[in-house]
């Protein structure tokens, strides 16, 4: 990624550095020095801590005073520990959804939906699109629900789930098949607004990609 100036210096730079992370250029446990990141952007250190006090909200860099900023630690048990939590939230999502989605919301959740399984039916499909598609159906599905508080959560852990797949993609590609499955089956149970279905779809799922991302780390 090529660094560019934008309007909101700050969140530019937190993008630029959460990329590094989840793609593995910046290391768990990794030191990130502010005035070194400064002088590589040509941007001021009070930009890059702002930056940075982004980054530890989305769960990717920990702040330890007088110590400064490190990349989070990315382990089996730490990836347990992230999953738990975000299914909590999802599990949240869906039972909204199922009891606030309108006809009209109809289409454009299938849309989102149609596209993660496109992308995961290519011969070789990427991860990354499939891992963007993927979170844009979470995205969509918080349009539907209104709840700012729950979408703002679900928000700051999607760059370090993000980075528990970057990390695991070769055994996340294995998995493909159940995630086809599940975007094929959770649809159908949020439409007949049967959220014990989709509650227990969601368990599963997220079970059996926690258990993926545990067996690549311990790896």
């Amino acid at each position: 990624m090529d660094f560019q100036v934008p309007n909101t210096l700050a969140e530019q730079i937190a993008n630029y550095l959460a990329e590094r992370i989840m793609t593995g250029q910046i290391r768990p446990g990794e030191r990130i020095h502010e005035a070194t990141t400064a002088t590589e952007l040509k941007v001021s250190r009070a930009s890059v801590k702002e930056a940075l006090y982004t980054l530890e909200r989305w769960h990717l860099v920990d702040i330890t005073p007088r110590k400064g900023a490190a990349a989070s630690r990315l382990d089996a048990e730490h990836a347990s520990e992230l999953y738990d939590v975000y299914m909590h939230l999802l599990l949240m999502l869906a039972d909204r959804l199922c009891d606030r989605w309108q006809e009209e919301d109809k289409p454009r959740m299938l849309d989102v939906v149609g596209k993660v399984i496109e992308q995961m039916k290519k011969p070789s499909a990427d991860i990354t699109a499939v891992v963007e598609a993927s979170f844009e159906v979470m995205e969509v599905c918080c349009e539907v629900v209104g709840n700012p508080y729950l979408t703002e959560a679900l928000s700051n852990f999607k760059p370090a789930v993000s980075r528990a797949y970057y990390l695991s993609a070769e055994r996340y590609r294995q998995g493909l098949a159940q995630t086809s499955q599940f975007f094929t089956q959770l649809p159908q149970a949020v439409l007949a607004r049967d959220a014990d279905k989709a509650r227990a779809l969601i368990q599963d799922f997220a079970e059996h990609q926690k258990a993926l991302i545990q067996q690549a780390l311990a790896s």
